[in-house]
């Protein structure tokens, strides 16, 4: 049997403020017991968060360089939507507040997907897939 798990992604980000304002405009919530200065708590879901860190902050958990995302690609964060009109308007929403776009719209029929770069040039791919399709 597979172990349920809660996953934290930490996302080093230059302006908090801004990152959080960016994401609050997308419709997610954040967790004021475990955000501050240098942090905030993005709520995606019971079972998973997006911990974004000012740089200097984030720096303090690795001994190695941090990534510059607007020159590689880090890591690609794919979050799920309820159906694909969900999916275009929150890609349409990240990219009417400053986001730009990643990969063109592509649909394999299960499933749905389109992109954007956030902010901090994190590249997110946000997809909805049939649910049939998974079983």
């Amino acid at each position: 049997m597979a172990v349920s798990r809660k996953i934290f992604v930490n996302m080093p980000v230059q302006n908090l403020k801004a990152s959080r304002a960016f994401f609050e405009k997308l419709g997610f919530a954040f967790n004021p017991k475990f955000s501050d200065d240098n942090g905030a708590s993005m709520v995606l879901s019971d079972q998973g968060y997006v911990m974004l860190l000012q740089k200097p902050f984030f720096q303090t958990f690795t001994k190695r360089e941090l990534a510059d995302a607007s020159k590689v690609t880090e890591m690609l964060v794919a979050l799920s939507c309820d159906s694909r009109e969900e999916v275009d308007a929150l890609v349409k929403t990240a990219l009417e507040n400053g986001a730009k776009p990643a990969m063109p719209p592509q649909d394999h029929g299960f499933m749905y997907g389109h992109s954007f770069y956030d902010l901090d040039d994190h590249h997110w791919e946000v997809f909805w897939m049939d649910p049939a399709a998974a079983t």
